[in-house]
């Protein structure tokens, strides 16, 4: 299966770095096509998931007070933790989630059917460019949706936290 990965990884990465991705595939219908597969699967299966790691991000609205999520590429940073970044497609705008987390960090994530409770911080900018060597090791350009938005992305470090009920 780890073959099959890679190739259609090779075949696809090329792809996610055009403006037709970046502009249309991406945010216009990415969202839908996980949505649905999420719903067929009953929440089993994240589209993304086959190609990278991948989690949804519950959080809270930060204006809304809704709860909200969201599915996210993330990179294992050791001992359970994750990194997030706030790519939003290259877009000029962050997306909401990342608004959610400043305002809450306190969130949950489902990974490969599991929900944890973890906390959310900001990668330091003195880790940045370590934490960026770590995403592009595992997606190869994707650092360039920061230089093609014209803002600095925010990165997170999701620390699973314990649960106390």
């Amino acid at each position: 299966m780890t073959a099959v990965v890679d190739v259609v990884r090779t075949v696809i990465a090329p792809l996610t770095r055009t403006r037709v991705f970046r502009r249309f595939i991406g945010p216009v219908l990415l969202p839908p096509v996980e949505r649905f597969v999420a719903g067929v699967s009953h929440g089993r299966v994240q589209l993304s998931a086959l190609l990278v790691p991948s989690l949804v991000l519950h959080t809270v609205g930060a204006r809304s007070g809704e709860p909200r999520e969201v599915p996210l590429m993330y990179t294992p940073d050791g001992h359970g933790r994750a990194i997030v970044a706030g790519t939003n497609f290259a877009g000029s705008r962050h997306p909401a989630w990342t608004a959610n987390l400043l305002a809450r960090p306190d969130a949950a994530i489902t990974v490969r059917g599991r929900r944890m409770p973890v906390h959310a911080t900001m990668v330091p900018d003195a880790e940045r460019d370590a934490a960026w060597a770590r995403i592009e090791a595992q997606w190869p350009g994707y650092r360039d949706y920061e230089r093609e938005s014209g803002r600095t992305v925010r990165l997170f470090r999701l620390q699973p936290v314990e649960r106390t009920e």
